[in-house]
């Protein structure tokens, strides 16, 4: 039997007693420098704990007590050959010298000397989650080219803790991190007031796409379907050379492809302010030649000065817009209807109100959020209430306010004399509702009648300040990760930069890393387990008869994931020496806190080398469920057989890894997967060397969640699920470095 134990070892100068660990089991005794100092009132013995008196005492006894688990499990696992004085002193020593480097290095650390040569291309992170972006695009060199990672936003406090332990603490970065919802008036002043007065060349972000999904149920009215206009106000704000946008693959067919077309025409719509009024001359050119439609092009140009205005001028303005309406109808409704009418006809009474509620969109748009705000927290889906939800947040939109109208003057049936003054008004009020990329096709028939085609042209492509043809979707294990997973990218290029249409494959289909090499060598865990370091893995006594086979599935590759034989590494001593490039030199070792209060204090971090690799704990019945499932090759063949023996499951689907290919889609449940060897789910370091994290790179506070607590919180298995792949991201952005001027 083991026995590990502390004591205080004799004063240095200052009077302060260093606190050994002392091992000992028969004949065998070992005493190792745990690097703390106390003074000898602050010692309790006979608890083996430090004393509250001592400022520091829970982050000494939080060390202890992780030496004195990590020595005892040491024990338990490891052949008793290694039970060797210097081995047992090395293994306390590494993690008492990797806790000490960590609190001794500066929260910021200095770039290396080369890199001030170097042309620092700047870039921003909204929607950042975990930081899958944030960590591809930090791996990126191109030629005198490496990025500079100015800011991540998020609405999670776990997004912003696992940031800051990874950018500011870890790596020794000074990006900021706003914490905030999009959505809020306030959101893009302290956005701003974050970047200060520094120029950003890249925007990145996935605004959350639960709602666009394929994989579940969509919901009408989603609280996030519209945080891509948001988004859209970031960039016409930053101008940046690059944007990029990623999304699920269902983007593409939502609405029959409405929402994608929606998507492509906001960002053509973004224009460029300086070149801006030459369009407004154009189109009050045209009137000179078209005398006839002279009111309806007023209504062009009046709607087209929206684009330039700040908010409070843009209140005023489509205030004015709407303002112009109402006397136009005002002149003609003694036309159309007697006084009776005017006054009691429905009908009438509608296109007023309606105008009244023009002219008040901004307060209606408002009330929307509020009430998608208010339907997501109730959770109301698939219940009496959504539909009557939904059908009001419809009647507040323009677009029905207007189809309304619509149907008003159509249900009063005027006389054909007034029918061009009524269309006019009609005309005008989808006009009000355009956005610039359908103001640019309406205005089409009056240029050509005016034969100014190419002279309108010339002026769009000066005006439009991005480029983009259609958005593609990148599969990331044409990247070099070992996942199946499709996401949609929609890269923005402003009109001075190259287009990038798509972003070449590393990797061909033969030579994609396999699940086995990404995770073969964390292999070591049981059930209900936690490691904080790597083991040998002894292939042949694991796969005794196919040891050869498993080997062939391990290649040596470049960092991209193409194989070298020669110089490269394979996929997991990739992930173990990391990704990032030499600026990182001086990073401090993984580590792992709970909160903001443990980040703060340095003592408290629990630094090893391995995190994040904890095995849920499941119970007897579950093990035989996943093991049968495992030995049938997929759930669905498994059923009968689960059946018979009384471990059937409500479960919708559990996923069998597949060694020789790669992962379906990881999504932020473990429990969903089953490890090809072993019945057991994944661990979060698992799921991430799937997604292509670095081992390095430390998920941070709580591990899981469940239920209602799954709409708010963002555990680690939803960070990692949530992000995209860094190898992936990574290859976007050596794309845009190989075209950025």
């Amino acid at each position: 039997m083991i026995n590990v134990k502390f004591y205080l070892d004799k004063a240095d100068k200052s009077k302060r007693f260093p606190i050994h660990l002392v091992l000992r089991q028969k004949d065998l005794q070992i005493k190792v420098a745990t690097g703390e100092k106390i003074m000898k009132k602050d010692w309790d013995n006979t608890n083996q704990l430090v004393k509250e008196t001592e400022y520091s005492h829970k982050s000494i006894n939080k060390f202890l007590l992780f030496l004195k688990q990590e020595v005892e499990k040491y024990f338990e696992i490891e052949p008793h050959t290694n039970f060797t004085d210097k081995k047992i002193k090395e293994k306390i020593a590494s993690l008492v010298n990797s806790r000490r480097a960590n609190t001794d290095i500066n929260i910021v650390s200095e770039t290396p000397t080369e890199y001030e040569t170097k042309t620092k291309v700047t870039f921003v992170d909204l929607f950042a989650g975990a930081g899958g972006f944030s960590e591809g695009f930090l791996q990126a060199e191109y030629g005198n080219k490496y990025y500079d990672f100015r800011l991540a936003s998020d609405i999670n406090e776990n997004c912003e803790l696992t940031h800051l332990a990874r950018y500011n603490y870890q790596l020794g970065l000074d990006a900021e991190f706003l914490r905030q919802d999009i959505t809020e008036p306030d959101f893009l002043d302290n956005f701003l007031k974050k970047i200060g007065n520094k120029e950003i060349d890249i925007v990145c972000g996935g605004p959350p796409c639960q709602s666009f999904s394929l994989a579940g149920k969509r919901k009408k009215f989603d609280k996030k379907d519209d945080l891509f206009a948001h988004y859209l106000k970031v960039i016409r704000q930053l101008r940046p050379k690059y944007f990029v946008m990623e999304n699920v693959k269902g983007i593409l067919t939502k609405e029959q492809g409405k929402i994608k077309e929606m998507i492509l025409q906001e960002i053509r719509s973004i224009v460029d302010l300086k070149e801006f009024n030459q369009l407004i001359f154009f189109v009050s050119n045209l009137k000179k030649n078209d005398l006839k439609n002279s009111f309806i092009l007023d209504c062009y140009n009046l709607r087209l000065q929206f684009e330039k205005s700040t908010d409070k001028e843009l209140d005023n303005l489509k205030n004015t817009y709407i303002h112009n309406l109402e006397n136009k109808f005002r002149l003609l409704t003694p036309k159309i209807v007697d006084y009776k009418t005017s006054k009691t006809d429905k009908n009438i009474s509608t296109i007023r109100h309606g105008f009244n509620l023009l002219k008040r969109v901004k307060e209606l748009e408002y009330i929307r959020k509020k009430v998608i705000n208010e339907k997501a927290f109730s959770n109301l889906d698939n219940d009496f209430f959504a539909d009557n939800f939904d059908v009001f947040l419809t009647s507040i939109e323009s677009e029905t306010i207007i189809e309304k109208i619509h149907n008003s003057f159509n249900n009063l049936k005027p006389n054909n004399i007034y029918i061009e003054e009524v269309n006019q008004i009609i005309t005008a009020l989808e006009i009000f509702d355009y956005s610039f990329d359908e103001c640019v096709k309406g205005l089409n028939s009056f240029v050509v009648n005016a034969n100014k085609e190419t002279e309108f042209e010339t002026i769009l492509s000066k005006i439009r300040l991005y480029n983009i043809e259609q958005p593609f979707v990148a599969l990331a294990s044409n990247y070099g990760v070992p996942q199946n997973r499709e996401r949609v990218l929609f890269i923005g290029c402003r009109k001075d930069q190259k287009l990038i249409n798509n972003v070449p494959s590393t990797v061909n289909q033969n030579d994609k890393v396999n699940v086995f090499e990404a995770i073969y060598d964390l292999d070591f865990i049981g059930n209900d387990d936690e490691r904080f370091d790597y083991e040998k893995i002894n292939l042949k006594a694991q796969y005794n008869g196919s040891t050869e086979k498993m080997k062939s599935l391990i290649k040596k590759r470049n960092v991209d994931g193409k194989p070298n034989e020669n110089d490269g590494l394979s996929y997991s001593d990739w992930s173990k020496k990391g990704r990032l490039n030499g600026r990182f030199a001086n990073a401090k070792n993984p580590f792992y806190v709970r909160n903001f209060e443990e980040l703060e204090n340095t003592l408290t971090h629990l630094v090893a080398p391995l995190q994040n690799h904890k095995t849920s704990k499941q119970n007897e019945d579950v093990i035989k469920r996943l093991d049968v499932i495992l030995k049938s090759g997929n759930y669905e063949s498994a059923k009968s057989n689960l059946k018979e023996i009384g471990l059937e499951s409500d479960k919708r689907n559990y996923t069998v890894l597949k060694p020789e290919s790669q992962s379906s889609t990881i999504m932020t449940i473990a429990d969903d997967y089953i490890h090809y060897s072993n019945p057991r789910s994944l661990t979060v370091r698992e799921m991430a060397r799937l997604q292509s994290f670095d081992d390095s790179f430390v998920f941070q506070g709580k591990r899981s969640t469940g239920g209602n607590k799954r709409k708010f919180e963002v555990p680690q298995f939803t960070l990692v699920g949530n992000a995209v792949p860094p190898l992936m991201a990574r290859a976007v952005a050596l794309e845009i470095l190989k075209n950025i001027q």
